[in-house]
């Protein structure tokens, strides 16, 4: 080869992606390496860091990066075939792998044709089992989906009957053919329920230690659980799902949060079933049998995942599990304290925070389950006696200083007043336990990220604990109608914590939307348009203390939307008094036709639209301006399709911030959940806030820009991820710690009260949420369409939500005209 490097030189991982003298280095050693050290082990450590670093690549647009390595690999496996004729049959193997992943791409950009031009390639190169599978994906994206089954069923005759199917590689080859089998079977309707049934059974069977096998099999069943009327065979079905969902628990966490939510939901559900049976006059005959499903789901299924999976993944649901901590059945009652005070005693600084309300409820039923699980916790651990004690009583001095009567606006001292100063001796005392501080970052669950069975051993809580060492004297009291305290509390790593102490509101709903915020902000980040947007909601801890107050984590740099647009006006002399508004206003009896030009000739006018005069100050810097535009534009509407999803209202400028370091919205108060906001006198007319200053800010295209695209990329991941987000959501509309019919301040409730409230609405809530899913939008006193496309969908509720006319009618206070 005269004076070049030796074909196989191209296979040192240094050369493929190294600098130029890292190569010309590999070129001299390989010009004086002979051909025979060119070994199969070496060939596979190799290949395995080309695997390794393809990873690594950026994946959106499909393609666009890594295909010009894929094409080099190639060229360098086609000379190295030719060279060394002993490794030829390894070598073209792997040249049909890196044809498959071409046609992987391109199938997944939509270029169907070259697609199919790659899996020619590689079925001439090697008969792997994956260029069937790939092959029938590529039928099912050209619509051919009996094809795709055709494939599959051949394919899986072909490759894997009347195999031992030992190997693991084979065993996952297998199972995937035979899921895929299973799902577009199911999406074709091409076979009958008992029939589905046994094909995602043989998928989960083919390699039995995968997850997705048995969560896949598990959602089938599920699936049909409600077409079962007899509650025998229902109940017989639904302990099938919750043992598909316990085994895919087993050999991984990639499903934890569909998972988990669900078992638990279909255990609390038969056990509060059985329950009401039990407690009417007349046994009924399908009672006794009930009972037996009910005792072998707790003693022989739930019980054993106790003991086998590891503590953090129950972690992921323990406001779920804390919140059915009054559940009705003594069987059901009993395994789940014991539950709860498993992940008290292994996590207690954190799980303390989710067991603060229900230890201070106005219900005594819920304080005598929550001091009964914490005595079991305390008999596992006997230090968390002084723990919890101390907690307690920390809880208990915070409670004194939100509810300490101030005037609005100002300062007051923790050190004046008898109760709140006992809050600096507290934590004075050396003896004083180590409480953590509850940031977001410290409650948050870390999961492993390998797809495997989760180990025990792994830390779920990586980032170092921050503990509350005292309070700042200085306390602000805040300028609202609740009149809330902004503390800060001095933390163990020397820092400053600001936090809101918020008096007169039940924060029940805000902590549980949290917790689905961050579930969407998971899906966000793996979907591969979402990562590249940097799509994200904004979140912070909320940890309510008793039913009426609560510790909100404090998010420095927010300024509110209505305060911007007040400053802007004033400093152009255009604002209006509350005086001159309220002259104007329109009734709720007036016509829409007066409402329309008082909105359009008076209101209007007067509130010109001004709000991209805040990005241009607050960001001078042209890059920087640029950068907050974006994010604004992404941030709101990211939050404004997850808002429209779960039908959250009162979005007036007070309850959207923009965070001036860099132009985030930030969205507070989520008390008004389900539609709520159309029950209201002044009913809400629009899915979400976009009003013309909104638009003004998003640039020259207003929405057509990347608030369009955006919700769009938002809406598909919520369609693609809605069984997930549904197992997590119906628990929490169902939670029967949240009253959904709020009742009168400071009524408490009876002793024999069982502490369970029932949202009769519940169904209703979950039904609109799944059609809202689907893309079936029905407007206000309008009949429910067809589903839309998410293009469609997006672009009907934008035009919703900027339509004058709906502005127009809505409550004055809500500023449709800001």
């Amino acid at each position: 080869m005269g004076g070049t490097c030796h074909p196989c030189a191209a296979f040192s991982p240094g050369i493929v992606s190294g600098t130029s003298a890292q190569c010309a280095k590999g070129a001299a050693e390989h010009r004086c390496r002979p051909a025979s050290t060119i070994s199969s082990s070496s060939l596979a450590g190799t290949l395995k860091v080309w695997e390794a670093r393809a990873t690594l690549v950026q994946r959106s647009p499909p393609g666009l990066f890594l295909e010009p390595l894929l094409n080099v690999r190639r060229a360098l496996l086609n000379i190295a075939a030719d060279q060394h004729p002993p490794l030829a049959p390894r070598l073209s193997t792997e040249l049909a792998r890196c044809w498959l992943h071409s046609a992987k791409l391109a199938r997944r950009s939509g270029h169907l044709q070259r697609a199919y031009s790659h899996l020619l390639e590689a079925e001439s190169c090697s008969d792997l089992p994956e260029v069937f599978l790939e092959k029938a994906k590529w039928c099912w994206a050209r619509g051919d989906q009996e094809k795709a089954i055709s494939e599959l069923q051949k394919g899986i005759e072909r490759h894997f009957k009347g195999t031992s199917e030992q190997s693991g590689g084979l065993q996952m080859a297998s199972a995937k053919a035979r899921l895929l089998l299973a799902r577009y079977s199911e999406e074709a309707s091409s076979a009958e329920s008992a029939q589905l049934a046994l094909l995602y059974k043989a998928a989960s069977q083919a390699c039995p230690s995968w997850e997705d096998g048995f969560f896949q099999l598990a959602k089938y069943c599920d699936s049909v659980l409600a077409l079962h009327e007899k509650a025998e065979k229902k109940a017989d079905v639904m302990v099938h799902v919750v043992r598909h969902y316990g085994n895919s628990l087993r050999f991984g966490s990639q499903h934890v949060y569909h998972s988990m939510p669900r078992l638990l939901s279909l255990w609390f559900d038969l056990g509060s079933q059985v329950a009401d049976l039990q407690s009417q006059r007349r046994r009924p005959p399908v009672l006794d049998a009930l009972e037996q499903y009910l005792t072998h789901l707790t003693d022989r299924i739930i019980g054993p995942l106790v003991q086998q999976l590891p503590p953090y993944l129950f972690f992921t649901a323990l406001s779920q599990l804390v919140s059915r901590i009054c559940h009705s059945h003594e069987r059901v009652s009993t395994q789940l304290k014991a539950i709860v005070a498993l992940l008290l005693s292994t996590y207690p600084k954190r799980a303390v925070w989710m067991m603060v309300a229900v230890s201070k409820s106005s219900y005594p039923v819920r304080v005598q389950r929550c001091q009964e699980v914490f005595q079991l916790a305390r008999q596992q651990n006997a230090s968390l006696a002084k723990f919890l004690q101390d907690t307690m009583q920390l809880c208990d001095r915070l409670l004194e200083l939100c509810n300490r009567p101030c005037p609005q606006g100002g300062t007051i001292s923790i050190s004046q007043g008898a109760g709140p100063r006992s809050l600096h001796r507290l934590l004075d005392d050396r003896n004083f336990s180590q409480v953590l501080l509850p940031l977001q970052t410290s409650l948050l669950v870390s999961l492993p990220a390998a797809r495997a069975p989760a180990p025990r051993d792994h830390d779920p809580f990586p980032r170092a604990p921050v503990y509350i060492r005292g309070f700042e004297d200085k306390v602000d009291v805040l300028s609202s109608l609740q009149r809330p305290k902004k503390v800060l509390v001095k933390g163990s790593d020397g820092h400053s914590y600001a936090m809101m102490l918020k008096p007169k509101d039940d924060l029940r709903k805000d902590c549980r939307l949290m917790e689905f915020n961050n579930l969407m902000n998971r899906y966000l980040r793996q979907n591969a348009e979402g990562r590249r947007r940097q799509l994200h909601i904004r979140t912070y801890s909320v940890v309510p203390l008793n039913e009426e107050c609560g510790l909100i984590e404090w998010i420095p740099n927010l300024q509110g939307f209505r305060n911007i647009l007040l400053k802007i006006y004033r400093a152009k002399k255009l604002v209006m008094s509350g005086r001159q508004i309220k002259e104007i206003m329109p009734k709720l009896t007036t016509s829409l036709e007066e409402k329309l030009n008082i909105f359009r000739n008076q209101f209007l006018p007067r509130f010109p639209p001004v709000f991209a005069e805040w990005f241009q100050t607050t960001f001078q810097d042209p890059t920087a301006w640029y950068t907050a535009r974006r994010s604004y534009a992404r941030t709101l509407a990211v939050m404004s399709v997850v808002g429209f999803i779960l039908g959250l209202g009162d979005r007036h400028g007070e309850n959207i911030l923009l965070d001036a370091s860099c132009g985030d919205v930030v969205h507070v108060d989520f008390n008004c959940l389900f539609n709520k906001g159309e029950t209201f006198d002044w009913p809400e007319r629009v899915p979400f806030r976009l009003t013309h200053n909104m638009v003004d800010a998003l640039g020259p295209l207003g929405y057509e820009g990347p608030f369009r695209q955006t919700c769009e990329v938002a809406l598909r991941i919520m369609r693609d991820q809605q069984d997930a987000l549904l197992s997590a959501l119906k628990p929490f509309i169902h939670d029967p710690l949240v009253e959904w019919s709020k009742p009168s301040r400071g009524a408490r409730a009876s002793s024999d009260t069982t502490g369970e409230m029932h949202n009769e609405k519940a169904v209703a809530h979950v039904n609109g949420i799944e059609q809202r899913l689907k893309g079936v939008y029905r407007g206000r006193n309008k009949a429910a369409g067809p589903p839309l496309s998410v293009e469609g969908q997006v672009d009907c509720l934008i035009h919703e939500a900027t339509s004058e006319v709906n502005l127009c009618q809505m409550y004055v206070g809500w500023g449709a005209y800001m």
